[in-house]
């Protein structure tokens, strides 16, 4: 069906075989491209670089430096904006100023990430496993260190809260929001647990029960907590099973870069998922925004500014995700929507440090009930 253009009739036709420069290794000579090679032979180890090679691909020294320069940086950006967001956001609206929001951004991004990877490595396999003529190889596993980290960025959180109410840390466990994170690391140091057992799939347990303890976590308003926390259950939940199936889609392409076909139909299903998980999200977004965010504040308040900010982006990633669908679609290489993809990953990272944000700039309705 994705048949590559037709070979170049002033080809020369007379070589038996394909060739190589003199001087050449036999694995170079072995896989050099036939000139009358149809496109899907022609992909080289760079494909899912968006570039299609016409011969051995010659790599630029140093060009293994770029992702994780590019790692840093983007790390080092999530960093500013989680430690200044808050201030930021807040600048004029003459709310009372959280102590330590900074490092509770940092702590919280932290604490989703960990959700998100960590349930991202338990959907993947359900992604990959029906993929007709797949490689047999898998992505290393990130599951234990992410929940680790994700008890560590809790037991953080802990302590800056004893240290914020001026209290001992068993005072601390005493308290609603302390009882709740007690529970949230312990849950995920279970989790990590499990992970490192023969059955992962343990996990999902604990793993709820974090969900389940942050939602309620996030919502100690007088007004309807519990329709609240069931919400951002169903919200989180999907973030996170977007977020860290991307990721994990992402890796294993690229481990399955020399198998374009395989890696074009586990895009695809991981695509046919993110649609559901795009729904959820924003039917429980908008509620949540029209029940948390009071219409008069939404430009003078930190809560409803940082939103503001949060659907900028999600509409960027919607963009990039509807973009690369339709390559995916169209292409029988993966290559450019794999690009895109990557391109939405970067993007959805963003959105994770301004949901963390939004948990901890003050409730704006303290701002619309003041006269």
């Amino acid at each position: 069906m994705y048949s590559g253009p037709p070979a170049d009739p002033a080809a020369p036709g007379t070589a038996p075989g394909p060739t190589a420069p003199p001087g050449s290794p036999p694995d170079v000579a072995a896989h050099a491209p036939a000139a009358d090679a149809p496109f899907a032979d022609r992909i080289s180890d760079a494909s899912f670089s968006g570039e299609i090679s016409d011969g051995p691909t010659v790599r630029p020294a140093g060009r293994s430096w770029t992702t994780p320069l590019l790692l840093c940086a983007a790390g080092a950006l999530a960093l500013l904006v989680a430690l200044l967001g808050p201030g930021i956001a807040a600048r004029g609206t003459g709310e009372l100023r959280i102590p330590g929001a900074g490092l509770t951004t940092v702590l919280r991004t932290v604490l989703f990430t960990a959700l998100a990877l960590h349930l991202g490595e338990l959907l993947g396999p359900q992604l990959v496993r029906p993929v007709r003529g797949r490689p047999r190889t898998a992505v290393r596993s990130w599951a234990v260190l992410a929940s680790l980290a994700g008890a560590t960025a809790a037991a953080g959180q802990i302590v800056r809260l004893a240290a914020v109410s001026d209290l001992g840390i068993t005072e601390t466990y005493g308290t609603r929001e302390g009882g709740l994170l007690l529970l949230i690391a312990n849950g995920l140091v279970l989790a990590a647990l499990c992970a490192a057992s023969k059955r992962p799939a343990l996990a999902l347990a604990p793993l709820a029960v974090v969900i389940g303890a942050e939602a309620l976590r996030a919502h100690p308003e007088a007004y309807s907590p519990e329709f609240g926390a069931a919400l951002t259950v169903v919200h989180l939940t999907a973030a996170s099973l977007w977020t860290g199936g991307l990721l994990h889609v992402l890796r294993t392409m690229r481990l399955w870069r020399g198998s374009p076909v395989a890696a074009r139909a586990l895009l695809g299903r991981y695509a046919r998922l993110a649609i559901w998980l795009y729904v959820a999200l924003a039917a429980t977004g908008t509620v949540s925004a029209l029940r948390r965010l009071p219409l008069d504040v939404v430009f003078t308040s930190a809560y409803g500014r940082t939103l503001l900010v949060k659907l900028a982006l999600m509409a960027l990633v919607s963009a990039l995700a509807v973009a690369a669908r339709r390559r995916m679609l169209r292409d029988a290489d993966p290559s450019v929507a794999h690009l895109l993809a990557r391109r939405e990953q970067v993007v959805l990272g963003l959105v994770v440090v301004v949901s963390a944000i939004l948990t901890v700039v003050p409730d704006p309705h303290w701002i619309s009930l003041r006269p």
